[in-house]
């Protein structure tokens, strides 16, 4: 009987995982499963485009995975059972059950609504495609002068403020945050991104906190109410709760709580990669939410189970984080460095040349998930005639 590996969610994290899974393991010994609500690959960090009023080009998922024996499910997952070792899916025909042998988690995170009222009900986000569409309708419907905000100050907020701005000219955007715009930006790039929301005519809100959003204003702590035609909600994300009612021990923010090899502490036939994992960094921080973390996340995972279930040594893949890429709409960005304790130093790469750098990382990233087959090595390894897992470890 073949080992069922079910992997979860099609994202940077999850669809890289299966094609390395494919490229690595044999099919007599192992049958691999992927499951996924859409039925494209989505360039998640390119979401902020697509609202923006851009096209992205489409990337089916059955077209990724054909010919690499990988088995697409599209579905949404409902429910994870760790004990049973089964998986709930559903789809337009209705439910059914999954039973895994390896179970790699990797459903990613989404926008966090909860923190204040009438977010769900009110604002927009592009934590998703479908989100990103809806809000992109909106911006459609809304004449000149119309007012967007923007609530947060991370990256996403950041990068969908200016996005919006420079390809929607006509509207009025604004920016409110909590702290600081780019407050955790050396002095160089947060003076380079003041410079160009200026030069969008982006209104910064600092040091406001948005409590409540109704359908044509945001409301903040002290009262003052924002006039907004669409209000985008950028102001941090949230794990899907699948992985805090699966019976996993997981996180006060619901990632799973996993091993240097990205085991489940509680499952060790559960893996975890992306969002969905609390990692630990080399630095002894946890890794953040964002792509850059699903890239040594999933590298990590893979590399265990594979040699969980070969019985091969289990290289280590470094858990670091360089810096944040930040594009400030099509022809402008920034590249903010970090140090080992993940301060940002002095230093920024910008302009032009930061926008060129990020595109290029992004367009290897999607290379990398489009090509599963690249490389397919001739020999691949067989199940191990032993469960026994492997203790020994190889640093990359």
């Amino acid at each position: 009987m073949q080992h069922r590996i079910v992997v979860l969610g099609a994202g940077y994290a999850g669809a890289f995982s299966a094609g390395y899974l494919a490229r690595r393991l044999h099919s007599d010994n192992f049958e691999i499963t992927i499951v996924n609500a859409e039925s494209d690959f989505v360039e998640r960090l390119r979401l902020h485009q697509l609202a923006a009023g851009q096209e992205l080009r489409r990337r089916p998922l059955a077209e990724v995975f054909a010919g690499t024996g990988v088995r697409l499910r599209l579905a949404r997952v409902t429910n994870v059972d760790a004990e049973r070792r089964i998986v709930t899916v559903a789809d337009g025909e209705g439910t059914d059950r999954l039973e895994y042998d390896t179970l790699l988690y990797a459903l990613g995170s989404t926008i966090a609504d909860d923190c204040a009222s009438g977010v769900a009900e009110h604002a927009f986000h592009v934590a998703a495609r479908p989100s990103a569409l809806r809000l992109r309708a909106r911006l459609d419907e809304l004449g000149r002068d119309a007012k967007v905000l923007v609530v947060g100050g991370n990256l996403t907020a950041i990068e969908t403020a200016t996005e919006i701005a420079e390809s929607r000219p006509g509207l009025r955007v604004s920016l409110a945050t909590r702290g600081e715009l780019g407050g955790w930006l050396g002095p160089t790039a947060r003076s380079h991104l003041l410079r160009a929301f200026d030069r969008f005519g982006i209104a910064v809100h600092e040091h406001t906190a948005i409590e409540r959003v109704e359908q044509t204003a945001a409301i903040a702590a002290d009262g003052t109410a924002f006039v907004s035609n669409a209000t985008v909600w950028a102001a941090g994300f949230a794990v899907h709760p699948i992985a805090a009612a699966s019976g996993l021990t997981v996180e006060t923010n619901g990632q799973i709580t996993v091993d240097r090899q990205m085991r489940s502490v509680s499952h060790p036939d559960v893996y975890a990669a992306g969002d969905s994992a609390f990692a630990i960094g080399d630095n002894g921080q946890p890794l953040p939410m964002s792509c850059a973390s699903a890239g040594p996340t999933s590298k990590q995972a893979t590399a265990a189970i594979i040699g969980d279930r070969t019985g091969r040594k289990i290289t280590t893949t470094a858990m670091t984080y360089i810096g944040n890429h930040i594009s400030l709409g099509r022809n402008d960005g920034l590249f903010q460095l970090v140090d080992g304790n993940g301060r940002s130093r002095s230093g920024a790469l910008r302009g032009r040349t930061a926008a060129h750098v990020k595109s290029a990382i992004l367009k290897t990233a999607v290379w990398a998930v489009s090509h599963p087959t690249y490389g397919m090595p001739s020999h691949k390894y067989h199940l191990a005639s032993t469960q026994a897992r492997s203790r020994d470890v190889d640093v990359a």
